[in-house]
C-alpha cells in the first residue's frame, strides 16, 4: 500500500519543491509507492471543503503518514497550516533551511512589524506610497520569522537552500524502509579539499569584492583554502550536504566563491556566529574584521538568534 504524503509550502519561494522534481529518476522510482493527498504545488485542495462548506475555524487536511513542509512561519495562515499539518500527519519533515532555521526570510526578524511595512509598502524605491492592507485583507504577521520547530514538533530535518535533491530521495527512501535516514552531520570544512596551511598568518577577513587567487588549470585540491586567502567564507561552521551524497566538492568551493552557510548549522541547535566568533578567535584572526554579523546568520535567524536593530543603526 503507498505510503500517504501530504506536502505545504508556507514562508517560501517554492525552491524546494523544485528540488523534489530534481530528483529525476529516482522521483520516478518512488512515486509508485507514495500517495499525495495534499500538495498545494501540484493540486488544488480547498481548506475548508471544496466549495467551503466545511467548518471556517478549522483547517482540513487530509490524514497521511508523511508531511513535508517547507517555509517558516510569518504570519497567523502560516500558524494555523503548520498545526493542522502537525495534527494530520504522523512524521513532518522540515524541508529546507527556512522550514529548519528561519532562512533568508528570518533576516526581517532584524526590524519590527512597523519597520517592515513602512519600507515595503512606502519607502522603497520600486514602490508606489500605499497604507499596509488591513488585517481584514491578509492573514495578522507575528512578531517575527519562526523555525518549524518554534511552533510545531518536527522529526526530520533536511537542511539546505533547497536541500539536494540526494538528500530528498535518501529520506523518503529510509521512510519507506522503515529505516532512519542517512544523512551528512560534518562540516563544509571536512568536506573541502582546497589546501589549509595553517600557519596563522591570517589576521582579518575582507569582503569577496575580487576574485580568489588559484590557477584554473589545476584541481580543486591545488587552491588554497578561501577562508585562509582572508575571505569571510562559513565552511566551518556549516552542515555539508549541497554536494549531496556524492562525495564531490561542496557546491561554492567548486565555483571558487566562499561558502554563504546555506545549510544552516552544523548541530541542529547550533549558533553560526557564535561558533564562527570562536574558531576565528581560535586562529587569532579579528573578530571585529566580520564584514557584517547579521549575514553570517543569513539562513539561520530564527530561535531568537537574530535580534531587532535600535532605531537609526
Amino acid at each position: 500500500m503507498p505510503v500517504k504524503v501530504a506536502s505545504e509550502w508556507l514562508n517560501s519561494c517554492s525552491g524546494c519543491e523544485v528540488a523534489i522534481l530534481n530528483l529525476g529518476e529516482t522521483l520516478l522510482t518512488v512515486l509508485p509507492h507514495l500517495e499525495f493527498v495534499h500538495i498545494p504545488v501540484l493540486m488544488d485542495h480547498k481548506y475548508f471543503g471544496q466549495r467551503g462548506e466545511g467548518d471556517l475555524h478549522h483547517l482540513e487536511i487530509p490524514q497521511a503518514t508523511v508531511g513535508l513542509i517547507s517555509g517558516g512561519i510569518r504570519n497567523q495562515e502560516h500558524l494555523e497550516v503548520a498545526q493542522a499539518m502537525r495534527r494530520s500527519c504522523e512524521i513532518i519533515i522540515a524541508l529546507g533551511t527556512c522550514a529548519t532555521h528561519g532562512g533568508i526570510p528570518a533576516l526581517m526578524n532584524l526590524f519590527d512589524n512597523p519597520a517592515l511595512l513602512e519600507r515595503y509598502y512606502r519607502t522603497s524605491e520600486s514602490t508606489d506610497p500605499h497604507d499596509p492592507p488591513a488585517d481584514a485583507v491578509l492573514p495578522p504577521i507575528l512578531d517575527r520569522t519562526y523555525a518549524l520547530d518554534e511552533k510545531i514538533q518536527v522529526d526530520i530535518y533536511l537542511q539546505g537552500c533547497p536541500p539536494h535533491p540526494d538528500l530528498i530521495a535518501e529520506a523518503l527512501t529510509a521512510l519507506l524502509e522503515g529505516r532512519e535516514p542517512r544523512l551528512p552531520d560534518k562540516s563544509v570544512c571536512d568536506t573541502c579539499p582546497t589546501i589549509r596551511l595553517g600557519k596563522g598568518k591570517l589576521k582579518k577577513l575582507h569582503r569577496f569584492t575580487h576574485n580568489a587567487h588559484y590557477d584554473p588549470a589545476k584541481p580543486l585540491s591545488e587552491m588554497h583554502c578561501l577562508l585562509e586567502q582572508g575571505f569571510q567564507c562559513l565552511g566551518p561552521v556549516t552542515r555539508a550536504g549541497c554536494a549531496g551524497l556524492s562525495g564531490e566538492a561542496p557546491q561554492c568551493i567548486r565555483a571558487r566563491v566562499p561558502c554563504q552557510g546555506c545549510y544552516g548549522p552544523v548541530r541542529k541547535d547550533g549558533n553560526q556566529l557564535l561558533d564562527y566568533l570562536n574558531a576565528l578567535a581560535s586562529n587569532r584572526i579579528d573578530v571585529h574584521s566580520i564584514t557584517d554579523r547579521a549575514t553570517v546568520l543569513e539562513f539561520s535567524g530564527a530561535h531568537g538568534l537574530l535580534k531587532r536593530r535600535a532605531a537609526g543603526k
